[in-house]
């Protein structure tokens, strides 16, 4: 009897974990969207900027408010979604999911920063300046804090520590599920083979062990690259712009 009670426990917490990370991944598909959205809203207010017109810009910037707004309570969500999957216990009563979903966003909201990592409406205001006052500090900040800001980067490694392809470049990107770092997919999946089952994270320094199953593209993963790839094309027109205000300036003199 009680090895039959022990089984139903196992099969309950089985199941609820399955679908907290079906729930997980579907959430975070939604998030996803909602980094692409905000990336091409930036860069649509950059060509408007670029255009004057002021007015389009500032409407654009209220529509990032409100995607913020969605991305923090999908953000939010996940964390009270992966956090029942991981905790879960039944008892000798039914559970109230709702509730129980209910106490677990309210914890990661008291627990979370006011402001989101990588603030997309800094990020926002930032780039639209750029478009006239490149390499100046924003009102209100130092040169710093603006350097600060534009390089932070959900991305851990910028290449591949087995391939050594940029990690903009890999033709099947994955990232580990235990530390975060990006590899080739292949080449990965080959190098964890190679170690039987004493595979550590190949990144210099991370000592965290990997399995094929962990090392996977995550939804997130390929918004994490593209966004990647925006902010190196930015930082790139910046100093385009700044080299030719420096010419522009020595002929001047």
């Amino acid at each position: 009897m009680a090895s039959t009670s022990a089984s139903r426990h196992d099969a309950v917490i089985g199941r609820i974990r399955n679908a907290a990370t079906t729930l997980y991944n579907d959430n975070h598909t939604v998030i996803g969207e909602i980094r692409r959205a905000l990336g091409m809203i930036k860069e649509i207010a950059v060509d408007l900027e670029k255009d004057n017109q002021s007015q389009m810009v500032k409407e654009l910037e209220d529509a990032t408010i409100q995607l913020m707004e969605a991305f923090g309570d999908c953000t939010h969500h996940s964390a009270a979604i992966q956090s029942i999957g991981n905790t879960y216990q039944p008892g000798t009563e039914l559970t109230d999911f709702k509730k129980l979903l209910v106490d677990e966003d309210a914890k990661s909201r008291a627990a979370s920063s006011s402001v989101p990592q990588n603030d997309p409406l800094h990020k926002f205001r930032e780039a639209v300046w750029n478009v006239h006052h490149a390499g100046e500090p924003m009102p209100g900040e130092e040169q710093e804090d603006i350097v600060m800001t534009s390089t932070q980067s959900n991305i851990l490694n910028i290449s591949c520590p087995l391939s050594g392809k940029p990690i903009t470049e890999l033709a099947e990107p994955v990232r580990s599920v235990e530390c975060k770092h990006i590899y080739e997919k292949n080449a990965i999946q080959a190098y964890i083979k190679s170690k039987n089952a004493n595979a550590r994270c190949p990144v210099a320094g991370c000592p965290r062990k990997l399995q094929v199953s962990k090392v996977v593209c995550d939804p997130l993963l390929l918004v994490d690259i593209d966004e990647m790839r925006r902010t190196s094309k930015e930082a790139a027109r910046t100093d385009m712009i700044e080299d030719f205000t420096a010419v522009d300036e020595e002929h001047s003199q």
